[in-house]
C-alpha cells in the first residue's frame, strides 16, 4: 500500500450530511431577497461556490464588501440555527479518520464556507483532532469548479496534487478536484449514485461505513 498519499475533504455533504440545511437556509434566504430559485438550481448553480460568488451572481453584482458579509453573516446564522439541533458527522467517518491518523495519512479540509461554519462543525462534532489542515473561503478567491481550493489544501500539504484524494459530493466540487489533477471520490449525499455516474469521478460511496484505507488504495490502484 503506497502511503505517500494525501487525502482532503470537503466539509459540507462530506464530513457532514448538511445538504437540505444549507438548502432550506438558502431557499429561504433568496425567497425573502425575491430571488426566484429551484432544488435542482441550486445543486447545479450554488453548491460548491463562494459565498461572493453567490450573492453577487443572484443578488446584486454591484453589492460592497460590508454589504456582502452582511449578506452571508445572515444566511449562515439560519442554516447554524437550522442545523445544531442535528448535526452529527458522516456515518462511518469517525472510524476512517481514526485508521487515517494511525497510518500517518496526511489530511486536510478543504471547503468553500466561512470560517464560523467550519467552526461550527468541528466544534460540533469533535472532529477538530483529525485535521491540523483547514483551508476555509478566506484562503482562496474562485469558487469551485476552479480547481484554487484543493490545490491551496495541497501546497499546505506539501503533497503533489497527482498525489491528493479529494472526497466531494457536490458536481462542482467533484470538477474542482479533477480540474486539480486530483483522483475524485464521490459520497453519495447530496446527489443520487445515477447522478454521480455521470460525473468523471473514480469511485463512489454511499458513506465511510463500509470504506477502510486498504479498499480505498485498492480501488484507486495506488
Amino acid at each position: 500500500m503506497n502511503s505517500n498519499i494525501a487525502i482532503i475533504f470537503d466539509m459540507d455533504g462530506v464530513i457532514v450530511d448538511n445538504h437540505q440545511y444549507h438548502l432550506k437556509s438558502w431557499l429561504q434566504f433568496f425567497d425573502k431577497h425575491n430571488v426566484a430559485m429551484t432544488e435542482e438550481e441550486y445543486k447545479q448553480k450554488v453548491n460548491g461556490r463562494t459565498m461572493e460568488e453567490i450573492l453577487t451572481t443572484f443578488i446584486n453584482k454591484d453589492l460592497s464588501k460590508k454589504e456582502l458579509r452582511a449578506l452571508g453573516e445572515e444566511k449562515e446564522a439560519v442554516y447554524r440555527d437550522m442545523y445544531r439541533p442535528h448535526i452529527k458527522p458522516v456515518d462511518g467517518l469517525v472510524e476512517f479518520l481514526e485508521e487515517l491518523k494511525v497510518r500517518n495519512v496526511p489530511r486536510a479540509v478543504a471547503t468553500s464556507a466561512p470560517p464560523a461554519n467550519v467552526n461550527f462543525t468541528m466544534e460540533s462534532t469533535g472532529l477538530r483532532q483529525f485535521f491540523p489542515t483547514i483551508v476555509d473561503d478566506t484562503m482562496v478567491t474562485k469558487g469551485k469548479p476552479n480547481p484554487e481550493v484543493y490545490l491551496t489544501a495541497a501546497q499546505k500539504l506539501e503533497m503533489p496534487p497527482e498525489r491528493c484524494i479529494v472526497f466531494e459530493d457536490a458536481i462542482l466540487g467533484m470538477q474542482a478536484g479533477k480540474n486539480a489533477g486530483m483522483k475524485v471520490i464521490a459520497v453519495a449525499t447530496t446527489h443520487s449514485r445515477k447522478e454521480l455516474e455521470a460525473e468523471n469521478t473514480d469511485y463512489i460511496v454511499d458513506d465511510f461505513c463500509e470504506l477502510t484505507v486498504e479498499k480505498l488504495f485498492a480501488e484507486l490502484n495506488l
